[in-house]
């Protein structure tokens, strides 16, 4: 009886690292980029205006955008670092919901691309992809099962022409497209066993 095996856990949150990490830098280089054009913008449309404050007691005269000029740049410094820490937590938990899964489904089509049709795709009950994870897996059922169908088939005309006299060379061609056939796939035994009884 095969072992079953448990469902994948992902234990890593960085599935992808280059993609994630070229995505939160062009999503921070471009919140930098509207910060910067946010205080040019108010810089100029404060251009020519004057503020009077009391300093030291006495009245002082001064240009608005250089009076506003580093409250707007400590404002856009706090939003950049909340911003980008926002971006960073929010990219790191979409990829473990959905690239995290599809990660794991290259890796386990990619298993069955070998011919392994013992090869099941286990999800989380969460996870994206679930249901085409479900489609695969009846999919590679099925091609197991028609696997060992022409297996068998061949066994049986193997067997009839072996008792009816075929010539050798005929019986070893037949042998070796079915050691091809076992060679090239890795078949789930229950299901052959099934089909030798029916």
């Amino acid at each position: 009886m095969s072992k079953q095996k448990k469902p994948y856990k992902r234990r890593h949150f960085f599935i992808k690292k280059d993609f994630q990490s070229r995505f939160i830098l062009c999503f921070c280089l471009l919140i930098l980029l509207g910060n910067i054009l946010a205080t040019s913008l108010v810089l100029y449309f404060f251009k020519g205006n004057l503020t009077s404050m009391f300093q030291n007691s006495r009245l002082v005269v001064t240009d608005t955008a250089h009076f506003i000029l580093p409250a707007v740049l400590y404002t856009n410094l706090i939003t950049i670092v909340i911003i980008s820490l926002s971006v960073i937590g929010f990219t790191l938990l979409v990829s473990h919901k959905i690239a995290g899964p599809l990660f794991r489904l290259e890796q386990d089509i990619a298993v069955i691309a070998t011919g392994d049709l013992t090869h099941t795709i286990h999800l989380r009950k969460g996870d994206q992809f679930r249901e085409l994870s479900a489609d695969i897996n009846q999919m590679t059922d099925q091609l197991n099962q028609k696997i060992i169908t022409i297996q068998t088939g061949l066994a049986r005309i193997i067997a009839s022409a072996d008792q009816q006299g075929a010539p050798s060379g005929f019986l070893d061609n037949l042998n070796l497209l079915h050691g091809r056939i076992g060679h090239h796939f890795l078949l789930k035994k229950e299901k052959n066993d099934i089909h030798k009884t029916t």
